[in-house]
Parts: C-alpha cells; structure tokens; sequence
C-alpha cells in the first residue's frame, strides 16, 4: 500500500512541473555517424554530433567500446551540446565503437553505433627498382606494391616524363584492386620507365613510387599464345544492397584477347550494366537481391580462351518493416510490443530500457522481437528501445512506456452540461473519467440513484442509455466514478423536445418539357427548434445560395417548398427533402418524369443506292419518356436549299420502323441523309447527316425548255434554249443534240454538242437564204444513252443588215439642254432587209467628240427627243436602220444649235407697296450675260400664309 500511496502523490507532481506542456521522452535529431579521420590532421578535433528532442531538454553521456566516457577525468574529451568533442585525437586512444545516450526525466534512449577510424598512407621505400626485360608481343606485369596504409586507394600510372596518366585500352589495363600496370601484349613503343601513384582520399594524400625501367629482350619475338588472366576477381564477394560493385578481369595473350562477361545460372545481364572501354571491369550499380549469382569472364583470341568466375552474395543491413510506439497503460495492465525488420542476414533483437538491456525475468518476456511485461507498476515506465542487429548494422526503434496510476478524474471529458433529445428517441449520456485502473460507473437522477430498467441501460463503457424517451426523463443526470484511489462525479441535464414530422411531403410528378412546377415539403415541428430544408437531385445537393438556374425555394420557416421554373429533361429523376434540426435528420423522396420530344436518332447508314432510290436504316434515340411514334427522313444536296423531307416506302414510318427505301431522287446527285423522330410531345432534334453518298448515272429525262433563236449573220441559224442544271443531268458525259429540219421537209439535220453549259448552237450554211424558217427541237444525252427532245418550234435564219437608209431627216432645238430628231420610216422588204428600228447618232462639232450620244428606238417610231445637251452648242444627227444582223446605212447628217441659257440673275431691288386691294410691285431690269439668252418677260409668284 506504501508503493500504490506514493504514486498518487508523485504523478499529479510530474504533471505540474510540465508547465503547459507534459514531459516527453528524448527523440534524436541526429546521430553519431560512422568517421574515417585523416591521421595528418591528428592535431585537430574530431566532433561526433549528437543532438535530441524531448522536455525537459535531455543530458547526454558518452560510450566508447561500451565503456561510459567519463568528462571529468580528462580533457581530451568533451560536451559540445550533445556531441563528442575530441581534441587532437590519437589512434591508439580513439580509435573504437562510439554511442550516445539522451536522459530526461522520462527516461534514456541510446544512439547508433558510429565507428572512428584513421586514415592514413606512408611513403614508398626509395629502393631503385629492378628493371623489367620482356619480349616484344609476351605480356607483363609492372607491380606497384603500394605501402602501409588505411583508406580505400585508387591508383595511376605515368610513362617516362609525361605527365599525361597511361590510359586503358585492350592492350594495357590499371588494376584498381591490385595498382599493377598490366600489358596483354608488349610493343616497341612499350620501352620506357614506369611509375606508380597512390591516392589515398580519406587521409587527402598521394605519394609517388619509383620508377620501373621496362626494355625489350634482344633474343627473339613472343609467338602467339592462348590468354592468360591475371587479374581475376574473388570466388566470392559481400554485396551490399544499393552498393556499386565492379569486377575485374584482364588477360595476357598474343593476339590481345577480347573480355567477355556472363551469368553461369543463363539469366540475362541486368540492363543497368556498365563496362569500362576494355570490358575488363564490370560495374554493377544499386546492387539487388536478384543482381547475386555467379558471373564468368571470358578472355579468348585466336589461340584458346581462358575462364574466371566469382560469385556474389546479397547482403542488406537491417531495415523497419514494424517499429514500437509510444504506450500509455494503467496500472496492473499488460504490455506488448512487436519489431521486425528485414536484412540479410536475417537479424537478431534485444531489448532496452532506458539505454541498459532487458533480460527475461519472472514478469518479462523476450522472445525474437516480442516484449511482454504482465502486471506493470510505475517502475516499468521508461523508454524501451527494440535493437534489430546483423553483422553489418544495428538500428533502434524507441517509444515511451508510461504506466498511469490516478483516482477517476471529470477535469479533461466531464459529462456534457446540457443533451437534448426528442420524444420517443435514444439518448446515450457518455461518461468518460480519466482513471487508472478503470472507474466504476453509478448513476443519479437528482439526488436519487438511478436503477437499470427496459428503457433504462448502463453500458459497459459507463454510458448512460434511456429508451423511447418520454417528457417525464427531463431532468439532471450524474455520473459517479470510483477506483482504489478514490472517487468523482460530473452533472449534466437532459432536454426533451417535440419530433419533427413532415406533414406534406413531395409526391411522385409527371410533366412536359418547358412547364414549371413546385414540390412540396411541409413540417411541423418544436417551436424552439430551427429547421433547416435542404434538398438533393440525384443524391446531389442543390445549392439554391448560388443561385442554380430553375431551381427556387419558396414558403416560410416550416415550408420547404422546391419550385423548377421552365423544366427540362435532365431534371427527370429523384428529388430528396431533406428536414434538418440539431437532433434528427428526416427526409421525403418523390419521382419527377419529365417527357420532351425524342432526342436524335442514332448512327444513321446508308445501306444501298440506285439511281433514284436509297435504303436507309437507323437506331431510334432516346424516347424522352414518351414513345416515338413517327420517323421522318429528309434530304439534302448540293442544289437543295436546306434540307427536305423525301417520299418513302413505307409511306408512313411509325415509332417501330427503323428502316426504309427513299424514293423519287434524282440521278448522279450527292445526297446526305438524316432522320428526324417524333412523339406526343413534338419533334426531336434530326440525326447527324450521314455519310455524302451519289445516287447512280441514268439516261436524261428533262428535255431543255425555251426553245429560241434567230438573228445571226447571214447563211446562219441560231437556236438557243435554257440549259439543264447539273442536278437534272442525270450523269456524265451530258450533252444536248440538236434536231432542225426547213419547214415543209422531211428530213432532220441533228447536231450534238458536248459542252455542259452550253444553250446556244450556230448551223451555217452559204444556201440558207435569209429569214427562212426551220423547224427545231432540242434533246439531251449522257453516257448512259439520249434522253427526251423537247417539242418543235419555229425559229427564223439570220439576215442582211438594212440596206436603205432613212430619208427626211431633220432636227430643232425647243430649249439650251434638248433637240428632237424625227425622219421618214423605210418601207422594207426581204431584198432590201428587215427594219426593226432606228438608232440615232449625234455629236458636237468639237473633233474630240467625234461620237457622243447613241439611242435607238424600236418599231416604227420616227421622232425622237434627246435632252442632257449643252446650251448654244452645234450638234449634228444621223439615222439608221438596225435588224438582227446590224445596222444599215446613216442618213446624211443634220445639225442645229441649242438654244441660249435662261437669264441666271434674278431681279434686283424689288420693292411692294399695298394700297386698299392693290399691290404694286417694282424691280431692276435684268441684263442678260452674252451667252444667255434674252429676257421676254417676268413671271410674278404670290404666296398665301393663313
């Protein structure tokens, strides 16, 4: 009990001293990672950075090889923060494995293991090495022997004094595992010195060996010989995943061999392969569990081939697949926590508390990476760290065990102050206390204890439940908690208000396109409740706030009504009301059908085409909810104006019809074809066209009309008529024949002419004697044969122009701007031409108006007034006699002068006097200019104002 009473005091202790905040365990930010030092820097200072999070801020301690670090025993160590200072670090003192550990209050985590190494590089021996003596075309190899050292190396060569590197190529290879300088195969241009350089980057130093003489034998040539491999790389070899590994493989031999690589288990190289020039290094990059197996290198020439393999074995330090969290436990619960991780290989678990190892014991239980702790009490709180190890890495994961202990406690979930419920609901009333262990739950109305009953639950988790509640369970409720370290309570009231009913909910509407309509929503409900209507189309609300087109509410607080202004047929569907208070949610569904003409009919097909007839067929679209009961097809062509409904068979296309023959097209005519359907409603919209389809070639069947003709020159018949348009020609190759025979014969002359647009044909001959009569027709013809002649109509030959000029002409000016011309009409006959009219030329005896009017009068009209002329100006005329063939001869000309311009001053000075009845007016004279003509007299204008 001693133990159970001080854990009541001290926690409400370690709460307060949190301030705002709780304490929380140290989490790293960072950790010691692993550092290869360069031994020349040795005077410095190396820092192994260490730095974590947690309140109140954690202290940090070192381990070196396990062992704790102790700062004041020395002061080659020391505290930067939370990392490891070591001043001038020395190998024999330093070098070891380096951990960090974070304490706080609420316990202490321990870091990674980070491991320090040195790096260094000495000198080469100055010992002249022994020259190197080979025969042209035998192999050698120069050893470089770098000296003591610690660090990865990379190596270099250099021929003589250049300062240039010897570069690999199939003849020479640099080995990065070895340094030595390989040659497959020595040349004369080989001979020379050769020396070493070793780069060593971790300890940022590179020396320089002696160089190597290499001279060429004087006691013959190497002949050729198979492939030797002296560089191999391992049987086996670590890889570590995502690592880059490179093997190496270079022969001597004569000729120098070719490298080539493969995998013995026959799979193929990963694509992510790299080879150097030589193919003598094999890069594997982000090496992965599939990238292992055995690899062969080949080198062969013309003399053998030689063989070495090495196999790679996958390895991957371990990685989290499941890590431990944070955990918060009463007191006398159990604890248990599981960690995995993957790796290869498969690694090992052990367990911390508070940075020291866990053992199993009598209440603890370790088992690979389970942890179970039966029967915590306070001392078990700590942070708990899950180490997942192989012999390539150790990683940790860290939570916080904290076990809780406390009397039952309202302060952070005390009972709701006020729950409202309707008549005839559920309510549950939570009570949640903070307790550790668990509270027992009681319960009072008022001052009395409430006792459980069939509306009446106390559910496990110490809710209160009160069924089909009535107004008599309004009132104040209270929840009593109680474990071993006491007791708590917490009031709240209960509410009981009226339920909500919609009285006039929507009903199910049936509708047309374009009509508006309002549903319904109607509700009675608690006056001190606020209802919110919202409603859904299709399970989408309808946010009337933004007003969405055709939709609107109308009605008061308990009114809901939804009102669909000019509906459409995207509006058909389910309609959802939606009454809303702060204790229930009650809602109406109603069906709305809105019907409309069809929509438009689908993949229209042109199916067959003749030459006056095309069977259609088509997919109905949607009927809108009402049927279809007709189909209509309609045209459209080049020559169309839009398009036209067509006669078809059937004659009548009802709502089940889905194909049909068009009849009555025309022949060698593009159509497009569409349909239209219709229903109760009206008509829908008309299909997309279909494909532009040409009926098939027929002979002609329209005969050209207006036959015409005459005129021409003479010994010529001219015919004319109107030309067929290209819609009516019914084919290629179209073209009319035209039949005309004299009057009284039998025999027809029949011409064709080829030309489409063609409406006019000359026949000549020099025997046609003028104005003859001929009897003509006109027909059409295309490839596909002659078609229908028109009827026959008389058409005159052409004829002479007039031979006699007109006699009696004279000409009079009646004013400055107009003359009359008049002249004795011919009398005609066919010797002397036909007469049927006059033209009538003047001109001004200016010579650059040699021409200056023409006008013609038909029949047998003999005057002729001329105006638009100049004033006082000398015009001549002449007349003569025009027919179909031209004009004849002019009669002798005939002139006149037009008459002078009016006075253009008006009279000056004018002045009136009225006297009784009389009035008396008085002007100047007017003096008329040279080319006006003289004043005969004054016309007097009075104007009348009433």
């Amino acid at each position: 009990m001693r133990l159970l009473w001080k854990l009541v005091i001290l926690l409400p202790l370690i709460n307060s001293c949190a301030g705002e905040g709780r304490f929380s365990r140290p989490i790293f930010i960072q950790e010691p990672q692993d550092v290869i030092f360069p031994l020349d820097l040795s005077r410095s200072e190396i820092i192994l950075t260490c730095t974590a999070n947690g309140y109140p801020s954690p202290h940090y301690r070192w381990k070196q090889n396990g062992t704790d670090i102790d700062f004041g025993m020395t002061y080659h160590y020391r505290l930067d923060g939370g990392s490891l200072a070591i001043s001038s670090p020395r190998t024999d003192q330093d070098i070891g494995i380096y951990q960090c550990l974070a304490t706080n209050p609420v316990g202490t985590i321990l870091s990674r293991k980070a491991k320090l190494q040195f790096a260094y590089i000495e000198d080469f021996e100055t010992k002249t090495r022994s020259t190197v003596s080979v025969r042209e075309g035998q192999g050698v190899v120069l050893l470089c022997g770098p000296p003591p050292h610690f660090g990865e190396l990379s190596y270099a060569w250099t021929f003589n004094d250049s300062p240039l590197y010897v570069q690999e190529d199939k003849r020479r290879f640099v080995s990065q595992d070895t340094g030595n300088l390989y040659f497959a195969k020595v040349e004369p241009s080989d001979v020379g010195n050769y020396t070493c350089f070793v780069t060593n980057k971790e300890a940022h130093r590179s020396v320089q060996g002696p160089p190597t003489p290499l001279v060429l034998r004087t006691d013959g040539v190497m002949g050729e010989y198979e492939p030797k491999i002296e560089v191999r790389f391992p049987e086996t070899i670590q890889a570590a995943k995502d690592s880059s590994i490179n093997l190496e493989c270079f022969a001597l031999g004569n000729p120098v061999p070719d490298i080539s690589w493969r995998r013995l288990d026959g799979s193929p190289m990963p694509g992510k392969i790299k080879y150097s020039k030589s193919q003598a290094i094999l890069e594997i990059p982000k090496f992965q569990q599939e990238d292992e197996g055995f690899y062969e290198c080949i080198a062969g020439n013309l003399r053998g081939r030689n063989l070495a393999k090495g196999q790679l074995i996958f390895y991957a330090p371990p990685e989290w697949e499941q890590k431990i969290q944070n955990t918060y436990l009463s007191i006398y619960d159990s604890l248990f926590w599981e960690c995995k991780a993957s790796g290869n290989p498969n690694p090992s678990y052990t367990w911390l508390k508070n940075g020291q190892r866990l053992n199993t014991e009598e209440r603890i239980q370790i088992e690979n990476g389970t942890l179970i702790i039966t029967m915590l009490n306070i001392s078990d709180s700590g942070i708990y760290q899950c180490a997942a190890e192989n012999k390539y890495q150790t990683i940790y994961a860290n939570a916080e065990l904290r076990v809780l202990a406390s009397a039952p406690d309202f302060s952070k979930n005390p009972i709701k102050k006020i729950s409202i419920v309707q008549v005839g609901g559920d309510i549950s009333i939570e009570c949640k206390p903070n307790a550790f262990p668990k509270a027992s739950i009681s319960w009072k109305r008022g001052t009395e204890n409430l006792k459980q009953s069939k509306r009446v639950l106390f559910l496990e988790d110490g809710s209160l439940k009160i069924c089909n509640v009535t107004r008599a369970d309004a009132g104040s409720y209270t929840c009593v908690a109680t474990n071993q370290f006491g007791n708590g309570k917490s009031s709240g009231g209960l509410i009981v208000k009226e339920r909500t009913i919609i009285t006039v909910p929507p009903s199910k509407m049936d509708v047309t396109v374009g009509e508006s309509i309002v549903l319904p929503c109607q509700v009675s409900h608690d006056p001190t409740m606020e209802v919110l209507f919202v409603w859904y189309f299709n399970g989408d609300i309808i946010d009337l706030k933004k007003g969405v087109a055709h939709f609107e509410r109308i009605g008061g607080e308990s009114v809901g009504d939804l009102m669909i202004r000019n509906i459409q047929l995207g509006h058909s569907g389910k309609y959802l009301c939606t009454v809303q208070t702060t204790l229930e949610r009650l809602s109406a569904v109603a069906d709305i059908i809105v019907r409309g003409p069809p929509g438009p009919p689908e993949d229209v097909k042109v199916e067959h085409i003749s030459s006056t007839t095309s069977q259609l067929s088509w997919r109905p679209g949607p009927d809108n909810n009402s049927p279809i009961q007709i189909f209509t097809i309609q045209t459209r062509t080049p020559f169309s104006v839009g398009w036209q409904a067509v006669a078809t068979v059937p004659e009548i296309l009802n709502g089940q019809t889905y194909n049909a023959t068009v009849v009555g097209l025309s022949p060698w005519v593009e159509y497009e074809f569409r349909v239209v359907a219709g229903n109760n409603i009206g008509i829908g919209e008309p299909s997309k066209p279909s494909e532009l389809l040409r009926t098939k070639a027929s002979v002609p069947n329209v005969a050209p009309g207006n036959i015409n003709g005459g005129g021409g020159s003479r010994s010529e018949l001219v015919i004319t008529w109107e030309a067929i348009p290209e819609e009516l020609q019914n084919g290629e190759g179209f073209g009319y024949i035209i039949m005309f025979r004299p009057v009284g014969t039998t025999a027809w002359m029949k011409e064709r002419v080829a030309l489409v647009e063609s409406s006019k044909f000359i026949y000549r001959n020099e025997s046609i004697m003028p104005l003859s009569p001929f009897e003509v027709k006109v027909g059409v013809y295309n490839n596909e044969g002659e078609g229908s002649l028109s009827t026959v109509t008389i058409v005159y030959s052409g004829e002479d122009e007039p031979q006699l000029a007109p006699r009696g002409t004279s000409v009079q000016s009646f004013s400055a701007s107009e003359m009359e011309v008049s002249w004795n009409a011919i009398a005609w006959n066919r010797n002397t031409g036909r007469v049927l009219g006059y033209e009538v030329l003047y001109w001004t005896d200016n010579s650059k108006e040699s021409m200056i009017g023409k006008i013609r009068v038909s029949g047998n009209v003999t005057t002729k007034n001329i105006t638009g002329l100049r004033a006082n100006t000398i015009y001549f005329a002449s007349v003569r006699a025009y027919n179909t063939a031209g004009t004849g001869p002019s009669s002798p000309p005939v002139n006149v002068t037009t008459k002078k311009s009016p006075p253009s001053q008006p009279p000056a000075n004018i002045a009136w006097k009225l006297s009784n009845s009389k009035l008396c007016l008085n002007w100047e004279h007017v003096k008329t200019m040279e080319n006006e003509s003289e004043v005969l007299g004054y016309k007097v204008s009075i104007y009348f104002f009433i």
